[in-house]
């Protein structure tokens, strides 16, 4: 049998230790929110966005404006991440947004209108 170094054997299994830990920690956040955990400047980001739609009213786009994201960030922070963070508060913004997205036909052609205007002069 090869002898084996004192301090590789301890190296080894303290990276060992460490990686368990890791994993374990990483697995444990999993558990608590039912996936990846996320960072908190996402969960702020969802937190205020959600705010902004209940107290403005505001679309989508209206609210990626303000906020300087895309519109697709600002749909999945409304959509996925705040039912995790706040069940009722994602109650309340779905229905603005289903608001929303009933009159978007009539807003759509208001600003094709106006947009129109606008070249005539």
């Amino acid at each position: 049998m090869l002898p084996i170094k004192r301090s590789y054997d301890v190296s080894f299994v303290a990276t060992r230790l460490v990686i368990t830990f890791v994993l374990f920690h990483i697995l444990k956040q999993r558990m608590i929110y039912g996936g990846l955990a996320m960072q908190d400047y996402i969960e702020q980001r969802v937190m205020d966005i959600s705010r902004y739609i209940l107290e403005s009213k505001g679309t989508v786009r209206q609210t990626a404006q303000v906020f300087g994201v895309s519109k697709s960030t600002v749909h999945k922070d409304l959509t996925e991440r705040l039912p995790r963070l706040n069940d009722a508060m994602f109650q309340k913004v779905r229905v603005i947004l289903e608001v929303n997205k009933a009159e978007r036909h009539i807003r759509g052609g208001e600003a094709t209108r106006k947009k129109y205007a606008d070249h005539k002069s």
